[in-house]
């Protein structure tokens, strides 16, 4: 499987983002790709790049084929589309659920189902936390896994996922990998009601920062 570096992860998941919650600015110009790598608002990490480095990493991407440049008519500003997945010329077709874990993935690094679930309202609808799960074990079990599951940490109640597409899963050592099992384990209730509130609170923040920078972008 072809790997990503993380610059490469990030301007891909910037791309599978964009197209889903502004498709009307899809595709991006170098400055609005850039602008979205360094958002402050559900990126981890938090990134400073230059245009030089995001243009030197969609260079990368186009060598990969899994970017391609568009240039509209009576304009000179050249616009980037990832060919990653379910375009005419990328082999992997995946669901909207499935992109859309494969987006937060790439954009904010290992999360649990519940965060996963969190975190998608403006890329897909799941219904509950057992449709995350779903998509995240059909990622799992194709030909060549998109997404792995991680060990639980103590205190945690869910398990976190990561995906397998980037370096980032090559930093884990094969201990911290594992299949995933059945959950059997039976959560404190005072660590449940933590961690949903904590998740819900993430959100509330996010959709925050996403409304200041509308409002900043209209004045």
């Amino acid at each position: 499987m072809m790997k990503l570096t993380a610059l490469e992860a990030r301007v891909i998941g910037c791309l599978l983002e964009k197209e889903k919650t502004t498709p009307e600015q899809y595709p991006l110009s170098l400055n609005g790709l850039t602008l979205a790598c360094n958002q402050k608002s559900s990126r981890e990490p938090v990134m400073n790049l230059t245009e030089s480095e995001v243009q030197s990493t969609l260079d990368s991407l186009n060598k990969k084929r899994l970017i391609s440049e568009q240039s509209g008519f009576g304009s000179r500003v050249v616009k980037y589309k990832h060919r990653f997945c379910n375009t005419e010329f990328s082999a992997l077709q995946l669901s909207q659920a499935q992109v859309a874990i494969i987006c937060l993935l790439l954009l904010r690094g290992p999360q649990t189902p519940g965060e996963l679930r969190t975190r998608s309202n403006r890329l897909h609808p799941f219904s509950d936390v057992a449709e995350v799960e779903s998509a995240l074990m059909e990622l799992n079990q194709l030909d060549s896994p998109l997404v792995q599951q991680l060990p639980r940490e103590p205190g945690k109640r869910e398990c976190r996922f990561t995906e397998l597409l980037s370096e980032t899963s090559d930093n884990l050592s094969t201990d911290d990998l594992s299949v995933i099992p059945s959950n059997t384990d039976n959560p404190e209730p005072h660590s449940t009601a933590l961690a949903d509130r904590v998740s819900q609170l993430e959100l509330e923040v996010a959709e925050l920062k996403q409304l200041v920078l509308q409002l900043k972008s209209n004045n």
